[in-house]
C-alpha cells in the first residue's frame, strides 16, 4: 500500500504538547502516515533546517515535558489513530554553529580558505544566479576515512528515533549523501525495525544523481509531478526511467513551494477550489504514494516558512478558511487504498495524443501489462475555462480492455462507455478501474 502522508508542519503545529489535537482530522481524511519536518533546536538562523542540536526542541516547538517524552507519546498517540510518523532526516548539512561541527570538525566540507562550506544551487538557466545558503555548513562525504565514525553517529540517531516510535524517514537532498553510507543506515533501521520506510528527497536534481542511489535501498522517491502542465512529456518520462529505482510518491504543493492558492493569482474562489481539487486528485492517481501539507485542505495561503511560520498562522486561517476540503480528501485517499494499482508503480502509458482536448493516462498494476490485474484510467481535462469531450473507444480499443467502472472521489460508480462521449467539466479528473482477466 502506498504511503498517503500528511505533512504536520512543526512551526505551524506549535508545541509537541498540541501536535494530537489535529490527529483526528488527519485520521479522518484516511491518511495513514503523519511526515514532520525537522523540530530540532536550530542554528542562529532560526531554519528549522538548520540544526544545531539533535537532542534539543526547537523553542516553538518545546514542550512541558522532555523531548523523549513528548515524543514518544506523540507516536504512541498517532499509531492510537492509525497513524505512523515519519522524521525529516537531515545528514547532509548541519547549521554552522551546530553542535557536530564543534565535536566533529574534519567531517566537513572546507573551501579554499579552510572555512566551512555552504551548499548551493546553480540556476541552469543562469549559471551565475546562485544561491548559497551561509547559515549551513555541508558535511564531506567524499572523504572516505571518516565514514566508519559517520555511519556510528547517524546509526546511533536513527536508533534513537526508531526507540521513540518514528517508523519513517524523509531524507532531505539524499542526492547529496552516497549510496554507500545510505545503505547501511537504511539496513540497519530495518534489521531492528521491518517496514520502516526510508523515502529520498531527489526533487531537482539529475537523473545520474537518482541512478547514483538506486543500490542504496530507499522505498520512494518524491516526484516531480506538481509541476506537470498535463502535456509535456517530461513526466512520464521521469516515472518509467525512476520507478526501476524506487515508487514514487507525488505533492499538489509542499513547504519548498509557495501555496497553490498564491501561484493561482487573482484566480475566483470557485477557480481557486476546483484547482485544489484537481491538483490533490491528480497527486493521488498519479503515483504510489501521496503527500499533502497542513492547511491544503483549507486552502491556506500563508507559505510554510521554515523560519517565519507560527501556530498563530494556522490559528487566523482555520478561523476563516477559504474552503473546507477535508470530505473531498478522504474520499480520494480512499479511492486511492482501494485500487491497487494505485499503489505501485507499474506500467503507465498515455493514450492519448499530446494536443487532445481530454488526457488518457492509463496506469498497470505490474510492469509488464501482460501479466496485469487491475489497471486505472486516468481522464484530464487540462483547460480550467471550459468542459472538453473524448471518445474513449477512439483510443481504448488498443488496450484490450474494457468493463471500466468509475471510481471517482464523489460521483457514483457507473461503467465507462466505451462506445460513446464523455464530458469533462473544466480542470475535472475523472479515475476509472477495471480487472484485466476480461481482456479481448
Amino acid at each position: 500500500m502506498g504511503p498517503r502522508l500528511y505533512n504536520l508542519f512543526p512551526l505551524i503545529a506549535g508545541s509537541v504538547d498540541g501536535w494530537s489535537r489535529h490527529l483526528p482530522r488527519i485520521a479522518g481524511m484516511g491518511f495513514d502516515w503523519i511526515y514532520l519536518n525537522p523540530f530540532h533546536y536550530p542554528g542562529f538562523s532560526g531554519s528549522l533546517y538548520a540544526i544545531k542540536d539533535l537532542k534539543r526542541l526547537h523553542p516553538v516547538i518545546e514542550d512541558r515535558r522532555p523531548a523523549d517524552e513528548a515524543l514518544s507519546d506523540f507516536t504512541a498517540q498517532a499509531r492510537d489513530h492509525g497513524l505512523s510518523v515519519m522524521l525529516d532526516l537531515v545528514i547532509n548539512h548541519t547549521a554552522k554553529d551546530g553542535l557536530l561541527v564543534d565535536w566533529h570538525p574534519e567531517w566537513y566540507r572546507r573551501d579554499e580558505d579552510g572555512e566551512l562550506y555552504s551548499p548551493r544551487a546553480v540556476d541552469p538557466d543562469d549559471p551565475e544566479n546562485i544561491t548559497i545558503w551561509g547559515d549551513l555548513a555541508e558535511l564531506d562525504y567524499e572523504d572516505r576515512s571518516h565514514h566508519g565514525a559517520m555511519l556510528d553517529f547517524w546509526g546511533a540517531y536513527l536508533d534513537w528515533a526508531l526507540d521513540r516510535g518514528f517508523r519513517g524517514f524523509r531524507c532531505d537532498a539524499a542526492y547529496q549523501v552516497p549510496a554507500e553510507i545510505w545503505q547501511p543506515l537504511i539496513d540497519r533501521a530495518k534489521s531492528r525495525v521491518p517496514g520502516c520506510l526510508f523515502c529520498a528527497e531527489t526533487l531537482g536534481c539529475t537523473t545520474e544523481q537518482v541512478d547514483a542511489l538506486a543500490k542504496a535501498g530507499f522505498d520512494y522517491l518524491f516526484n516531480s509531478s506538481k509541476w506537470w502542465d498535463f502535456r509535456a512529456p517530461w513526466l512520464l518520462e521521469q516515472y518509467d526511467a525512476f520507478r526501476s529505482i524506487a515508487p514514487s510518491i507525488a505533492f499538489p504543493e509542499s513547504h519548498d513551494t509557495e501555496r497553490l492558492v498564491t501561484e493561482l493569482g487573482d484566480a475566483d474562489l470557485e477557480t481557486v477550489q476546483r484547482q485544489y481539487r484537481q491538483r490533490y486528485l491528480f497527486a493521488a492517481a498519479f503515483s504510489a504514494g501521496v503527500m499533502m501539507p497542513a492547511g491544503y485542505e483549507y486552502g491556506f495561503g500563508s507559505k510554510l516558512h521554515v523560519v517565519d511560520t507560527r501556530p498563530a498562522d494556522w490559528a487566523r486561517e482555520a478561523d476563516a478558511p477559504r474552503f473546507d476540503l477535508t470530505g473531498f480528501v478522504a474520499a480520494t485517499n480512499a479511492m486511492k487504498a482501494s485500487a491497487s494499482s494505485l499503489n505501485v508503480e507499474g506500467k503507465q502509458i498515455r493514450l492519448t495524443d499530446d494536443d487532445a482536448d481530454v488526457v488518457a493516462l492509463l496506469r498497470y498494476d505490474t510492469a509488464d501489462p501482460e501479466e496485469a490485474l487491475q489497471a486505472t484510467l486516468i481522464l484530464i481535462n487540462p483547460d480550467d475555462g471550459r468542459a472538453a469531450e473524448t471518445a474513449p473507444g477512439e483510443w481504448l480499443e488498443s488496450t484490450g480492455l474494457d468493463g471500466f467502472m468509475e471510481i471517482t472521489p464523489e460521483r457514483p460508480p457507473a461503467l465507462l462507455d466505451i462506445h460513446g462521449t464523455e464530458t469533462l467539466a473544466p480542470a475535472e479528473i475523472r479515475v476509472f478501474s477495471a480487472g484485466t482477466e476480461g481482456r479481448s
